[in-house]
């Protein structure tokens, strides 16, 4: 019998988790929204009697205090030989603040923060969940989905379930300093000192992926220097990394727009760590070369 995969989806309220559970529907996964965590165990197991394959369940703020239990339910089906994952999405207040407004939905945490007739700020629910979602952020892949487009989630949480399940997922991400520090980064590397192809005209439109652009940034000593450098140290330190149980290790490399030299540098990372067990290449503000 083919052993049962399980994505278990978490994060903060409004960062598109019912995006990323469309998405897995979409991919052939049973999916549960709002699953009470005490009855976790008992749906895997008979999802197993019934020989499904790939199943995914939301978990999250909306099923009060028993989010604490759940780093002893994780742990309970490490033991038992499960293989699953557990995504956590997450957002920035900004972002967050925005969709809500788009959406004009309440925060699930609205009603229970409510004090004589007050209600909470979206502010202080927003904080609240960050809290008590705090143990559980370090205990999967976070995903931050600030800026980012219903389809590129989609796509990276496409090429996630998809990766073979490793010791440890590598994931390279480029990013635009002017925009914010991706909240997934376990790891900051930032490329704004080196020669800026947004000056040449006929590079400008281009992005990091391209030819012309890969060129002549390759030209400079200092680029190759750089990458070097940031391979030499990643090398170093992964198989640290890897003895601490992480399962997911997400480097992301910055310039000011994103475009350019964060994705040449990523892409060439990528090519350096092509032989690393699993692999994934994000490049979070350019959709249109998401990897």
């Amino acid at each position: 019998m083919p052993q049962l995969k399980v994505v278990l989806l978490t994060g903060i309220s409004g960062s598109g988790k019912s995006v990323a559970l469309r998405m897995l529907e979409d991919a052939g996964y049973v999916c549960v929204d709002n699953l009470p965590l005490k009855f976790l165990q008992e749906f895997i197991t008979s999802m197993r009697d019934d020989a499904a394959k790939r199943v995914a369940v939301a978990i999250d703020i909306r099923s009060p205090g028993e989010l604490a239990e759940m780093p002893a339910v994780i742990g309970a089906l490490k033991a038992a030989h499960t293989e699953f994952r557990l995504i956590f999405l997450d957002a920035d207040n900004e972002t967050l603040v925005h969709r809500y407004s788009e959406s004009r939905r309440r925060h699930p945490l609205a009603e229970r923060l409510t004090e004589n007739g007050l209600s909470a700020s979206l502010e202080e629910c927003i904080q609240m969940e960050r809290d008590q979602l705090s143990d559980l952020r370090d205990l999967g892949h976070v995903i931050d989905t600030s800026g980012l487009m219903p389809g590129q989630l989609r796509a990276w949480i496409r090429d996630l379930i998809r990766a073979d399940r490793t010791p440890l997922l590598l994931t390279f991400e480029s990013f635009a300093f002017k925009e914010g520090v991706p909240r997934d980064a376990d790891l900051v590397f930032d490329v704004r000192c080196l020669p800026n192809p947004h000056y040449d005209p006929a590079l400008r439109p281009l992005t990091g992926k391209d030819q012309p652009v890969a060129n002549w940034l390759k030209s400079f000593a200092d680029v190759e220097n750089m990458i070097g450098d940031i391979e030499g140290f990643i090398r170093k330190w992964l198989p640290r990394y890897t003895e601490d149980t992480r399962s997911y290790l997400t480097i992301a490399i910055g310039c000011t727009g994103g475009k350019h030299r964060s994705v040449y540098v990523v892409e060439s990372l990528a090519i350096r760590f092509a032989a690393q067990q699993h692999l994934l290449v994000r490049h979070r503000h350019q959709p249109e070369i998401s990897g």
